[in-house]
């Protein structure tokens, strides 16, 4: 009887302590899913103190899930350790938030330990693993242990993998992962769509397109993740209509969110279309959806007129978005780019929390305008306030320093701030010296990098072509050549220039050889330099043959073969090259187009083709004729004697009369001497050239040729005695 009653004792206990267990463990679990982490480690300190009442399996799993969450490592160590003393740590749910401990605080051996020590891993376990080793860059062993684990069923142990490739750069692998999955059998979620949609670039857009056959077929087109990423595909893909197609399902289906409207503007903004970029905005709040700060982010640097600006802004301020740090910045590159450099400077001055950006911006704003001035005071406030620069900083400072003195303040800045061997730094430098024609001092600095990225070598070699020291900057290329890095593009383009301004058809060549050996072929910017090249050179063929082996032309390509032909004086094939650019593709002429044939008319004498070339740039094309075209059809009328039309075209409303093309009508007044508007335009001449001697010598000759001596003697004695007028030269160096 006694014993009975001892039993019943210690059932009651039992039931209760299991009954206190139960609720603390439900207070433990509310607390971990409202994120209360540190309330709740507080509760299991406490439940671990008491007498009455032990933890169990619960209790543990859901401290360390807490800890897990608030990345707790010291007391998640200590946690674990209990596990292992108790004998818990078997349990899947005890075991599995060790795992999301170790993973999140990136502990890839202990991960793969507690891993190890799983009997029986579950979906959660293979995925954590997974997870971990692809966020710490071990993608190998990760499909190592995927390739090596049991029947693979479950779409988030896949959905680790193609996601970790995908963010390792690993884009084959993730492609591979996902055409498997589906010979496998294994249903897609949006997640796995999502995230090989995202991997699709211009060369996989054929696959990105099967993928979008696929959640049509499938319907995942209604989820707003899915579509958000085939309007990035498409975005990146330059596919504007693809991705205007997918929107408008998604508009029709009540799909779209606030990411969707986000993703379109910010498409567009990057591919240049910033109307309808605005008119999406404007189209997000008729959906009555409200536009987050990355929306405001996006429109602002589509906004290119005040007007817009003005408006915009003020709808980010009505929604309370002006304290936002990212979209003040985004607010002051936007005037900036407007060119109200003082609302730029309003919005910085009323921004409370600053941070680096916001200051490398508003140097920056200053910076494009070379105002080094204000870029420096601002640099001042920002060392002030305690904020110190980067090598951006430094970068705008020498973009706005127009003078030597302020250069080599900034480098000495630079050097005080630990940031001069910083390459972005260096480079800038060098570019710096170069443009100011100090190419020693860029040289010098050249020299001092320790290690040169191609940017270093593009800024010292364009900066010996921009300072005409040609020697130097092909020794310099060959000297690349002999480093381990390889020229781009605009390495080549360059070196082509170089080639050009020396007439080194060798060299031209050998850079022409280099550009067919690496496959650099197709590029236009290329083509365009050789063609310029070998005509300057003297091999007009070449120049040719280079652009008819071109598979994509732009303006600048016919402009360099229209000008070829100029400098050989074959104006006939510039004006048929012009033709052929007109019936034979979609490229317009610009400004130089026409100042290139109509050189190439004038040299030739083709003044039929000249004067109906000229007349067809203002009445078919609206162009407003510039000096350089006037120049051109006055020297082609003149050469060809046509003096009268000549005055006439410079006489009208539409030019303002420059002294290039005064001049350009002098010499052809005395080629063809005509001394009444030679008379006329050497008064012109005297007028604006204060008495130039070069004047008197022509319009002398002019009168000579008309037979009039007198008249020419006196110009000749009327020079004489200005030139004695003149008060003499003095030597200092001997005073």
């Amino acid at each position: 009887m006694k014993f009975k009653f001892y039993r019943e004792t210690i059932t009651t206990i039992t039931e209760a302590a299991a009954e206190q267990i139960l609720k603390l463990n439900q207070r433990l679990v509310k607390l971990t899913r409202s994120h209360c982490y540190a309330e709740a480690l507080r509760l299991f300190t406490q439940i671990n103190s008491l007498e009455s009442v032990r933890p169990d399996h619960y209790t543990l799993s859901a401290a360390v899930t807490a800890c897990a969450n608030c990345r707790d490592v010291v007391f998640g160590t200590q946690l674990h350790a209990s596990a292992i003393r108790s004998g818990l740590r078997a349990y899947p749910h005890v075991a599995n938030p060790l795992l999301s401990l170790y993973a999140k605080a990136e502990d890839l051996k202990s991960v793969k330990w507690v891993f190890d020590e799983i009997e029986n891993p579950d979906v959660y376990s293979w995925t954590t693993l997974l997870s971990a080793c692809m966020k710490l860059g071990h993608v190998d062993y990760a499909c190592d242990v995927f390739d090596k684990m049991p029947p693979k069923g479950s779409v988030a142990i896949w959905n680790a993998m193609i996601t970790g490739c995908a963010e390792n750069g690993s884009e084959e692998v993730a492609f591979s992962l996902f055409c498997e999955m589906h010979k496998m059998d294994v249903k897609h979620d949006n997640y796995s769509l999502a995230s090989v949609l995202s991997l699709c670039s211009l060369e996989a857009l054929g696959f990105g397109r099967q993928v979008h056959s696929l959640v049509i077929r499938t319907g995942f087109l209604g989820r707003a993740s899915v579509v958000n990423a085939l309007l990035t595909m498409y975005f990146n893909c330059r596919s504007v209509s693809d991705a205007f197609e997918v929107f408008e399902d998604a508009e029709e289906n009540v799909v779209c969110d606030q990411i969707t409207f986000n993703v379109m503007i910010d498409g567009l903004v990057s591919v240049g279309r910033d109307e309808e970029a605005l008119r999406m905005f404007e189209g997000m709040q008729d959906a009555c959806l409200r536009p987050t700060d990355l929306t405001f982010i996006s429109v602002m640097s589509s906004c290119s007129a005040a007007r817009v600006a003005n408006h915009v802004h003020a709808q980010a301020i009505k929604l309370g978005f002006e304290a936002f740090t990212s979209v003040s910045n985004a607010a002051i590159n936007m005037y900036s780019g407007c060119g109200d450099l003082q609302a730029a400077y309003l919005v910085f001055r009323i921004l409370e929390e600053k941070d680096l950006i916001t200051w490398n911006t508003m140097i920056s704003t200053y910076a494009q305008v070379n105002n080094s001035e204000l870029a420096i005071l601002i640099y001042l406030q920002m060392q002030r306030v305690g904020e110190k620069p980067d090598e951006f900083t430094f970068g705008s400072l020498l973009a706005s320093s127009v003078f030597i003195e302020i250069v080599q303040m900034v480098q000495a800045l630079a050097y005080k701030n630990g940031l001069i061997f910083k390459i972005q730094v260096s480079n800038a430098m060098v570019s710096k010296y170069a443009k100011q024609g100090q190419m020693s001092l860029a040289y010098q600095t050249f020299q001092d990098i320790n290690y040169k990225n191609l940017i270093s070598w593009n800024a010292i070699i364009s900066g010996f072509l921009f300072n005409g020291m040609v020697n130097e900057g092909l020794e310099q290329f060959h000297e690349l050549l002999m480093s381990e890095l390889r020229p781009d593009v605009y390495t080549l383009s360059i070196i082509l220039s170089l080639c050009a301004s020396i007439s080194s058809l060798r060299d031209g060549k050998q850079v022409h050889s280099y550009i067919l050996k690496f496959g650099l072929s197709h590029q236009m910017c290329l083509g365009n330099a050789l063609i310029t090249m070998y005509a300057k050179c003297g091999v007009l063929d070449w120049s040719v043959r280079v652009f008819d082996a071109m598979i994509e032309k732009d303006t600048v390509s016919w402009n360099a073969l229209i000008s070829a032909y100029a400098q050989h004086g074959q104006g006939k094939e510039a004006v048929d090259c012009f033709e052929a650019m007109q019936d034979l593709s979609s490229i317009k002429p610009d400004q130089a187009t026409f100042t290139a044939v109509l050189s190439a008319c004038s040299h030739a004498g083709l003044v039929v083709d000249g004067t109906r070339i000229f007349n067809s740039m203002i009445s078919n094309y609206g162009f407003i004729p510039e000096i350089d075209h006037f120049s051109c059809i006055i020297d082609l009328l003149g050469r060809a004697g046509y003096l009268d039309e000549a005055e006439t075209v410079i006489n009208s409303k539409e030019i303002e009369a420059h002294p290039n093309i005064w001049w350009t009508l002098f010499s052809s007044c005395a080629a063809h001497g005509n001394l009444r508007l030679g008379r006329i335009v050497a008064g012109y001449l005297l007028e604006t050239e204060q008495n130039n001697p070069s004047v008197y010598v022509l319009l002398a000759s002019i009168y000579a040729a008309a037979g009039q001596w007198e008249e020419a003697a006196n110009v000749r004695e009327l020079m004489n005695r200005i030139r004695e007028a003149k008060i003499p030269g003095c030597s200092w160096t001997n005073s």
